[in-house]
């Protein structure tokens, strides 16, 4: 009695794509670790020789602003702004640079994967 349809080489292909998907359901436990690790880590930024400090974490949200007094001076409000301003990106670039880092970690592995599907 002829095989019909199925995979060549008979139940090859259901083991590997066993395994496939164990090794997928880690890296995303790995992920999620990871990611709640990464929100709860904090990241530190100052500007103006240090008069203006920014801390956010790493679900991007500020959780402190400290200014020193010399830099609250009430005629010139323009550059304590964009003291704050500096600060709080380079503390959201920090966050988004150890994210970006976390995703290459965990998705370094993949890069052969997509090449031989077809789709």
């Amino acid at each position: 009695m002829a095989k019909r349809g199925g995979f060549p080489g008979g139940m090859g292909m259901p083991g590997n794509m066993n395994n496939l998907m164990k090794q997928a359901q880690r890296m995303q436990r790995q992920m999620e670790e990871g990611q709640k690790e990464l929100e709860t880590k904090e990241f530190s930024a100052k500007a103006g020789g240090g008069a203006v400090e920014v801390v956010v974490t790493g679900k991007k949200e500020i959780v402190k602003v400290t200014l020193s007094e010399e830099a609250v001076d009430p005629e010139d409000i323009e550059t304590l702004q964009d003291m704050i301003m500096a600060a709080a990106n380079e503390a959201l670039r920090q966050a988004e640079e150890a994210n970006n880092e976390l995703m290459g970690k965990m998705t370094g592995g993949l890069g052969g994967l997509g090449g031989g599907l077809p789709f």
